[in-house]
């Protein structure tokens, strides 16, 4: 299970609403969570201060700790918990995508509702964007609709509203998605394969920032209205460069 928590003026970013995630993946995996929300936080704290962070992330891994071989989890297995603190790179301007033709997100599927370390299908479908010299790909579910991106949270605009895939069609339940379906910016939908190229605008999201997609492929998605990071989420993407 790993947490990715966002770092704004040296205090970490939604801990109560990682935590959530993190307990609801630990229920899943049968994984002992070895600190309370208490004490996650104030080992946040100190990760950021002794790497001397205002701005950044904080990377939260939990594993099952160590374990003889087989596939049997040990009962009484001693968790490890590791916290990282890292600087974000300059905000770059919008993203060229591709819609993976290799990987499916299977929405059936629980892992795909928590964060957990099995993110292999994602890397393979980053490398897959990276040959097609694009940003990122987009991962369509079993049923051919539009499910996440490799890194974050899919907002399409269509008919002046914002929309982003249901949890059931394979969304990650994601902490800025949350946010923005709870402030009113977006509702969810189940999102056609078919409307990427024709979206009045598309956009990206995670804790860390809301990124502008300029291309789909090669389909142009225009940049001039773009969804604000009015919440504290990330990066306000209609203050990037180029993205109009």
């Amino acid at each position: 299970m790993f947490e990715t928590i966002a770092l704004r003026g040296g205090l970490a970013r939604d801990v109560q609403r990682h935590f959530a995630r993190l307990q609801a993946g630990c229920a899943l995996l049968r994984l002992n969570l070895p600190l309370d929300l208490a004490a996650i936080e104030r080992a946040l704290d100190e990760v950021a201060v002794a790497n001397g962070l205002l701005e950044g992330g904080l990377r939260l891994t939990l594993t099952r700790g160590p374990a003889p071989r087989g596939l049997l989890p040990k009962t009484a297995a001693r968790p490890t918990l590791l916290i990282t603190g890292f600087r974000l790179p300059p905000v770059a301007g919008p993203l060229c995508v591709i819609v993976s033709s290799q990987i499916r997100r299977d929405e059936a599927s629980p892992l795909s509702r928590i964060k957990s370390l099995n993110y292999l299908p994602n890397i393979l479908a980053r490398l897959e964007a990276e040959d097609a010299n694009a940003d990122d790909a987009i991962l369509l579910n079993r049923a051919g609709l539009v499910a996440e991106a490799t890194t974050g949270n899919i907002f399409l605009k269509r008919h002046g509203k914002w929309l982003t895939p249901f949890v059931s069609d394979g969304a990650l339940p994601g902490i800025c998605r949350e946010k923005f379906l709870e402030a009113g910016q977006a509702q969810e939908a189940r999102i056609d394969a078919a409307w990427l190229s024709s979206a009045e605008a598309f956009c990206i999201g995670n804790v860390l920032s809301v990124r502008a997609v300029s291309r789909i492929g090669q389909v142009a998605v225009p940049t001039r209205d773009c969804l604000r990071d009015s919440l504290g989420t990330g990066t306000d993407i209609a203050s990037v460069p180029g993205s109009g």
